[in-house]
């Protein structure tokens, strides 16, 4: 074993030693699939901004080697060996991706012109990078199509590091995407974006050091990149399963997938490679129901019914499977038989799930009770180092019965900071409560150690030993998690306690992204950050008069509406503007600025002012394990 900075308890270690017991270490096939095809690796694998900002190290994981250390669980510690490979792969003749250059991976698929791009990754550094490895080894070939698996922001924001805004407007390039993905695409990472992004920074660990007592990967990839988040509009939607579209000679048949792992997503099949593209429902993982950034709870009976769909049209007939994660299957029944067993998992939680909840138990009940078949607990594909099950059985109880247990007791409780209080008096203050927690700490009661001592720190952010304490217990929790995400978020949480806030690490509301909103949602975005209380008082008109509708903007009651209907009283205000200028109205810009813009102004300037004086800005620095 390595020696390590910290020493987990013997808890910790017992469950490390059990599953090394337990599952098949001696089964090699991952590594050798995901080994296959290699052509060459980016050395170094740094990319940098224009800047000389890092916003992506993968050889920072470099100590991923070797026997796991007692500091990371041993089926994470194997994953994340797996997951930080990097290069450029053959997945089959005239399909290449580049894998480990950002949380997702990128795919080339060579036709008849030129090449078509597959997801993009995160940030258009990282994207541009893989380009230039693709093309050092394959030739200078253009891009003649983008494809968006979905509507994540891993699998579009780098769009911009791989073609131009330009090429696409001029139709040398085309962008395919499925139905409904640019409204999906757009407003997640707008509404509630800043709290999602804040969130994500504990879940992905991108705040944290690498290594065997930091950040080892997240399971589903090592962490997210933090280079510039891009968008380009769809040129050609994809709407039906079995619609066929032939792109620079490439022939592909889809398969829509709505609500599975995104609101928008599709399979495509490309016929003559026998290849078939499993976006991000089918990856060597069990994914997330409900993501610990926080999204709509996903539908697992509809993702297995697709998985189901997928072998049935194309799962007899592909010779290998890839998606937008991890490394490909190759082999028609091992294809057939990794799509089932994927299948299975999302089923078999969903189908228990209500099973239990219509026996009486609750999420939290469900979530220790619930144990999978032994085909998919031995399955490496089926384990829980991206979503888990426990937390993924509470999504599917959300999911149908909401938040609400049906125990009048959890109907109206206090919140934390009011609750924290009343718990230290009832078990007699701080010190007291820190000393019971120290003897469960050292007993590996960590579970309840952790949650008697964020009562404390909420009741007391500044008393130091429950910090430590709590600090230490998330740290043992982390140590012990084989998903990759619980270890970030413990680890995040034990990192912000001992050293403070580190923020936001990646914001996704990129200019790109606001610039893509329609005008319903840019006023969607603007009616979630007026303080009520605030603006109880105001009552204002704004129109907003573009080339091809236009829209009258009411503030009354605390709520900002809208409509486009014609309107008999005139406004307090009216500006007429380009489309393109209308995002211009979410940075808070006064009548100078939009004046400057291009934007004509009739009435009251004034009225800008007042609308601005009661949006409130989100906070993308909010506390998460101190109540302030």
């Amino acid at each position: 074993m390595t020696v390590d900075k910290a020493t987990p308890v013997a808890s910790v270690l017992l469950q490390h030693e059990r599953l090394l017991r337990g599952l098949p270490f001696s089964d090699t096939r991952d590594f050798e699939n995901a080994s296959r095809g290699l052509v060459a690796s980016l050395d170094p694998c740094v990319i940098r901004a224009e800047d000389g900002r890092v916003v992506w190290d993968n050889d920072s994981y470099g100590f991923l080697a070797g026997d796991p250390p007692s500091t990371v669980n041993p089926s994470l510690w194997r994953q994340s060996r797996l997951v930080a490979m990097q290069g450029l792969y053959e997945v089959v003749e005239g399909i290449y991706q580049v894998r480990g250059l950002d949380l997702s991976n990128i795919t080339f698929v060579e036709g008849e012109h030129g090449v078509i791009v597959i997801d993009p990754l995160i940030s258009t550094e990282t994207a541009a990078a893989a380009l230039v490895l693709y093309r050092r080894h394959r030739g200078d070939r253009p891009v003649t199509a983008v494809i968006y698996t979905h509507s994540h922001v891993d699998h579009f924001g780098g769009v911009k590091g791989v073609t131009s805004q330009e090429a696409v407007d001029a139709g040398r390039v085309a962008v395919l995407a499925p139905a409904g993905f640019l409204e999906h695409a757009v407003t997640e990472n707008v509404y509630a974006g800043v709290a999602m992004s804040r969130r994500a920074g504990y879940m992905y660990g991108a705040a944290l050091p690498r290594g065997v007592d930091g950040q080892v990967g997240g399971g589903l990839g090592q962490t997210t990149s933090t280079g510039t988040v891009t968008l380009i509009r769809p040129t050609l939607e994809i709407t039906s399963t079995g619609q066929e579209e032939v792109v620079d000679g490439v022939r592909m048949v889809f398969q829509m997938a709505p609500g599975s792992e995104a609101p928008a997503e599709m399979h495509f099949y490309f016929p003559d490679r026998k290849a078939l593209c499993l976006a991000e429902n089918a990856t060597h993982t069990l994914h997330n129901l409900l993501t610990l950034r926080g999204a709509v709870v996903r539908d697992p009976h509809a993702w297995a019914g697709y998985l189901t769909e997928a072998i049935d049209l194309f799962g007899r007939d592909a010779e290998v499977a890839f998606a937008s994660h991890h490394w490909p299957t190759w082999g028609t029944e091992e294809i057939v038989e990794f799509l089932g067993t994927q299948r299975d998992l999302y089923a078999y939680l969903h189908d228990q799930t209500v099973r239990m909840l219509n026996q009486g138990l609750v999420g939290s009940e469900i979530a220790e009770r619930i144990q999978l078949p032994p085909a998919l607990e031995d399955a490496w594909n089926a384990r829980g180092y991206y979503g888990s099950v426990s937390h993924n059985v509470k999504a599917v109880y959300q999911r149908y019965l909401g938040w609400y247990d049906g125990n009048p007791a959890h109907l109206w409780q206090h919140p934390p900071g009011e609750a924290a209080a009343r718990y230290v008096e009832y078990m007699g203050g701080a010190d007291a409560v820190v000393e019971k927690a120290r003897a469960s700490y050292e007993a590996g009661d960590l579970r309840w150690c952790a949650e008697v001592l964020s009562h404390v720190v909420f009741q007391d952010p500044s008393h130091r030993a429950a910090r430590e304490l709590l600090a230490d217990t998330f740290e043992q929790l982390g140590f012990g998690a084989e998903n990759g995400t619980w270890r970030n978020v413990y680890l995040s949480g034990a990192t912000e306690l001992r050293a403070g806030s580190f923020g936001t690490p990646a914001q996704t509301a990129a200019p790109d992204i606001i610039a893509n909103l329609s005008p319903a949602m840019l006023f969607d975005a603007l009616a979630i950050r007026v303080d009520g209380p605030r603006a109880w008082d105001e009552r204002l008109t704004i129109d907003v008069r573009l080339a091809e509708e236009s829209y009258r903007l009411v503030l009354r009651n605390g709520v900002l509406s809208y409509s486009s209907a014609k309107q008999p009283e005139p406004p307090d205000l009216a500006l007429t503007m380009p489309r393109a200028v209308l995002p211009l109205l979410a940075t808070g810009a006064g009548a100078e600025a939009l004046q400057g813009a291009g934007v004509t102004i009739e009435g009251d300037p004034g009225v800008l002012d007042r609308l601005h004086a009661v949006l409130d800005a989100p906070d993308p620095d909010f506390a998460i394990v101190t109540p302030d």
